[in-house]
């Protein structure tokens, strides 16, 4: 390593005292950090040695040359060394449109399986344990002055810690993405149909979904994941969210112009909803429930897990943010939480109430039976269709920094690599939306798995391992708090992946049939 050259240079006894920090920064940390901690190393020089030095002044000169070269190469710029530009504001909206994906869409289909009441504990808790998360998170990066996940793992369990942070990121994004351009995949083709006045397509090209995913993958994703930096996608994040603003406007809207039962286009006739009425004339399958289980309330904690997960665009934000401390980021993750909360809820609530026991896993199906060439229901698919792709290349950046860490962690920014791991994942993605079968199923598996352990297990057991116990014991209320809050991902994880495993084994999961 330079820096154990740059300790060589001066005298073999001084060394001992710049060892730990070259240690400490041997692994490409946020911006100044690696500088200030070496200037500090070199004014505890013992003032013996100093004498010493000053014997010949040309040696002297030399050797400070020889440190000073050493210097400037230990600096030079790396992947994860940006100058934090990014304003609170545009932060705010990257973090935001990271937690704002897809899973909006299934959160109808959870509550009309759990019940309003139910639905707003489970998500009020998954919530706070999300913010608490980010804490544990920005407090171990903030020890250590490591702002990568992967080398919060690698500090706290090496290589195995780094291994498992960079795959659960990798795993839970690929997931993630690959439910948007399912989006796109069934929502694209409906557009455009509805544009043309076509009603019953006879294998128009331009009406595949599989083409349409890789023309927009091709013509939009890629470019804006080429982006250099994270911090350049404020703006198309910000029109993002504006577009799920419209939609939760929109589904608001059609509550109070949709009858109970509502009319089902496709077979003009009520749908299934209007079989039985009681003797009050109120049919009961338009009362909403305030708690209800059944054998698909087992997707509710995953599908809940995976809407809430922006943990591996955390610390990437934090890098680029503008004046960066521990309490401004947890400003920006606490004011997105609250605002993906509540539009959350709002969709969630006003989704379920119209279309009740009936509404879908994914809540656009269930709109295209009411009217499919209904003028605000297209516009609605055009802004989700239009928010899930810009999502994407936010989604995309950390899988792309885990790779770096996990196969070149001390190279510097190249722009062949940079395009070659974008292009690979678009095309691994894109292969996994052709062939996956449900989005429910993605929602399910990923969130049971990754999603609890970026959420719940890594930020904890990292926290354990990074605050040093002369800080905080191990008997210290955080660190109890810390390993119960791991233990709660466990049992998230076990609990969410056997009821989906039995309810598959049973054969009443919906997410074993196509669209």
């Amino acid at each position: 390593m330079s820096e154990d050259k740059a300790a060589e240079s001066v005298e073999p006894a001084p060394a001992v005292p710049v060892s730990a920090p070259a240690e400490m920064n041997s692994i490409p940390n946020g911006k100044g950090h690696e500088t200030g901690e070496e200037t500090t190393a070199a004014a505890k020089t013992p003032p013996g040695d100093t004498t010493e030095l000053s014997e010949d002044p040309e040696a002297n000169l030399a050797e400070s040359q020889e440190f000073l070269s050493n210097m400037e190469d230990k600096k030079t710029t790396r992947f994860t060394d940006f100058e934090g530009k990014t304003s609170f504001g545009m932060s705010v909206f990257n973090l935001g449109n990271a937690i704002m994906g897809s899973g909006i869409l299934g959160l109808s289909y959870a509550m009309a399986n759990t019940g309003v009441v139910l639905f707003l504990v489970l998500l009020t808790v998954v919530a706070v344990l999300s913010s608490y998360s980010i804490h544990l998170l920005l407090k171990s990066s903030g020890i250590v002055g490591i702002r990568a996940y992967e080398q919060l793992g690698q500090r706290a369990f090496g290589t195995p810690g780094k291994m498992a942070a960079g795959i659960a990121i990798t795993l839970q994004n690929i997931g993630a993405m690959s439910s948007y351009l399912y989006i796109v995949k069934y929502e694209f083709p409906l557009v455009i149909q509805a544009f043309l006045g076509i009603d019953k397509p006879s294998g128009e090209w331009y009406l595949n979904g599989n083409y349409l995913v890789i023309m927009v993958s091709i013509s939009v994703i890629l470019p804006l994941a080429l982006m250099k930096q994270l911090g350049y996608l404020g703006y198309t994040s910000g029109f993002s969210l504006t577009c799920m603003v419209f939609f939760l406007i929109s589904v608001i809207y059609k509550k109070f112009h949709t009858p109970c039962p509502f009319l089902d286009f496709t077979f003009n006739r009520t749908a299934s909803v209007t079989a039985v009425t009681n003797d009050t004339g109120y049919n009961p399958a338009c009362i909403p429930k305030m708690v209800n289980l059944n054998s698909q309330t087992a997707y509710t904690i995953p599908i809940l897990a995976f809407a809430f997960v922006c943990h591996p665009e955390v610390l990437p934000i934090y890098t680029e943010l503008k004046n960066p401390t521990k309490q401004r980021m947890q400003h920006v993750s606490n004011i997105s939480i609250v605002v993906m909360y509540t539009m959350y809820f709002l969709a969630a609530l006003f989704g379920y109430l119209t279309f009740y026991g009936e509404v879908e896993s994914e809540l656009l199906h269930t709109y295209s039976r009411l009217d499919p060439y209904d003028t605000l229901i297209l516009c609605v698919r055009l802004a989700v269709l239009t928010a899930v792709t810009l999502t994407v290349p936010i989604v995309l950046f950390p899988v792309r920094r885990a790779i770096q860490q996990l196969f070149f962690p001390n190279k510097t920014f190249y722009w062949p690599r940079h395009i070659a791991i974008a292009f690979t994942l678009l095309t691994l993605i894109n292969m996994l939306v052709i062939f996956a079968p449900n989005i429910l199923g993605i929602f399910g598996i990923i969130g049971a798995t990754s999603a609890p352990c970026l959420i719940f297990i890594f930020p904890a057991v990292f926290y354990i391992r990074i605050v040093p116990e002369e800080e905080e014991p191990m008997r210290s209320t955080p660190k109890i708090l810390a390993a119960c809050f791991a233990g709660i991902g466990f049992l998230f994880m076990i609990m969410s992946l056997s009821f989906i495993l039995i309810d598959w084994t049973s054969g009443s999961s919906k997410a074993s049939s196509g669209h």
